[in-house]
């Protein structure tokens, strides 16, 4: 019989699962979090709970918020075990359970007086984030923040009384803070973005300029913003990893996360409210976190697209069994070699092609069970983000770009919405209807796709991408998924 998590239930747990050595009445609250799904809780929330488990800095703990309708449903779900997460790290030969506690409350989405009073409190002295790439209201084609989208258009028209975005959060915080005379909290990006503490400050302080230029001015030049590259692959909890939790170790647990082995996160170290001391639990504290960040998304993240959309089209269900696949785990290979590598600039104390065959063996990872479908969604904001500037980059340099074409022309297929076997291929991105309209007509013309500007920007007006993009589109629906990737390295060994 499994045991229901919660703290009254911590001493029932099998012995090998590891439960927190700290109690909550220890802890008092130092970070307001937004958007505690899987990610934050195996990444910012596991290195907090090792760092409590020490005995330091208990003065840090987490206090929970969202802005969805599933953030809603998590903060009720933890709540009812006390804030309490299952994080089980799994290679190829063990699983280990460890139960963490960082978090000690949410507040609910919706209720804004709750969530402000949250951020004026003085003990407050970061405001963290995870909202997902497609979260900060960027044009995909400018990659500059979109001040015109209705989120924020709506929160400035109500000048900040009650807003429904992360950043209306953050900057009525702020600007309450500013009123009261108290210090403003360092903001902290979790996200997935190149710059993303700059890619932050731009959305709360392009927000704040609808409103009031002089709070706009404020916060530039008295909020931290610091940028971050974090990395640790999580994928979606299903009934699947519930019931292992279940089997594997009795624990009863309604949101568990499972999760690598692996992390990293690398911070810039710009906190002047202060921080808690994570360089002891394994954060790397950098002057520049640049080099890092953009090997990270173009190797791994890049490499992710690269494999996602020949497996989705070839109906493969999970990352490892994509990287079991000879083609599509050479194409990752020759690809990052001949192609993305060559244009990731050096990176301090780092071998990229060591940091390369490491990401291989991550996604080759039989027990995590990162599906496919995940990695592809939402490609019209990560294609702009992973490959789209290696690309540039390759072109700008005059190095090879069939390879990095390909990829883009797989993902045209995959929005044509059906798998190479006539499955359908359930929507999968904020902008399907219209991707699939695209991709429909640019099976016969394959130039209708780059018209997309909004993502492609001028990219489509490069005549070596528009060849290579087309001959790679027409190649696939001639001769499918699998002649296209062998026509690739065919070509790699014969050049």
């Amino acid at each position: 019989m499994a045991v229901r998590l919660s703290r009254a239930t911590l001493g029932q747990l099998s012995p090998s699962v590891r439960v927190p050595g700290y109690r909550a009445e220890e802890l008092s609250p130092g970070i307001v979090h937004i958007g505690v799904g899987n990610f934050h809780r195996a990444h910012q929330a596991a290195y907090l709970d090792e760092l409590f488990e020490r005995g330091r800095d208990h003065d840090w703990a987490i206090v929970g918020t969202g802005v969805r309708d599933s953030d809603a449903e998590m903060g009720r779900d933890l709540a009812a075990q006390d804030f309490l997460t299952t994080v089980v790290t799994q290679e190829a030969g063990r699983s280990q359970a460890r139960v963490t506690g960082a978090m000690i409350d949410f507040v609910a989405p919706g209720d804004t007086g709750q969530i402000i009073e949250r951020l004026v409190d003085p003990r407050t002295r970061i405001v963290s984030l995870t909202v997902t790439e497609g979260g900060y209201y960027i044009d995909p084609a400018t990659q500059a923040f979109d001040p015109g989208h209705p989120d924020i258009v709506a929160d400035a028209a109500d000048r900040l009384a009650s807003p429904n975005t992360a950043f209306g959060l953050i900057a009525a915080g702020l600007l309450k803070r500013r009123a009261a005379g108290l210090p403003p909290f360092t903001v902290m990006s979790c996200d997935n973005l190149p710059g993303n503490g700059h890619v932050t400050a731009d959305a709360v302080t392009g927000l704040v300029d609808l409103i009031d230029r002089d709070d706009a001015r404020w916060i530039r030049e008295s909020v931290a913003f610091p940028n971050g590259m974090v990395d640790r692959i999580t994928p979606a909890t299903s009934d699947r990893e519930r019931q292992a939790l279940r089997d594997d170790f009795g624990v009863e647990d309604s949101r568990p996360v499972f999760c690598e082995d692996f992390r990293q996160w690398v911070l810039e170290d710009h906190f002047p409210a202060g921080r808690p001391r994570l360089e002891e639990v394994g954060v790397q504290f950098v002057a520049d976190v640049a080099p890092f960040e953009l090997m990270k998304i173009r190797i791994l993240n890049g490499g992710h697209a690269a494999i996602a959309y020949p497996a989705g089209l070839l109906d493969i269900h999970f990352v490892h069994e994509a990287m079991q696949d000879a083609r599509i785990a050479g194409f990752l290979s020759a690809l990052l070699d001949d192609e993305v590598i060559p244009v990731v600039p050096p990176v301090p104390d780092t071998d990229l092609v060591a940091y390369k065959h490491t990401i291989e063996r991550r996604f080759a990872n039989p027990k995590i069970g990162d599906t496919i479908r995940r990695l592809c969604l939402d490609g019209s904001n990560r294609q702009p983000k992973f490959i789209l500037p290696t690309l540039r980059d390759a072109l700008q340099a005059g190095r090879p770009i069939d390879g990095l074409a390909l990829v883009s022309a797989l993902w045209c297929r995959y929005c044509y919405g059906e798998t190479e076997s006539g499955q359908p291929i359930a929507p999968n991105d904020p902008s399907w209807p219209r991707l699939t309209a695209q991709a429909q007509q640019a099976r016969s013309a394959p130039e209708i796709w780059l018209q997309m500007r909004d993502i492609y920007g001028n990219l489509a007006d490069d005549p070596r991408f528009r060849e290579a993009f087309g001959r790679a589109l027409r190649r696939i629906w001639q001769s499918g998924t699998r002649a296209c990737i062998d026509a690739y390295l065919a070509s790699r060994v014969s050049a």
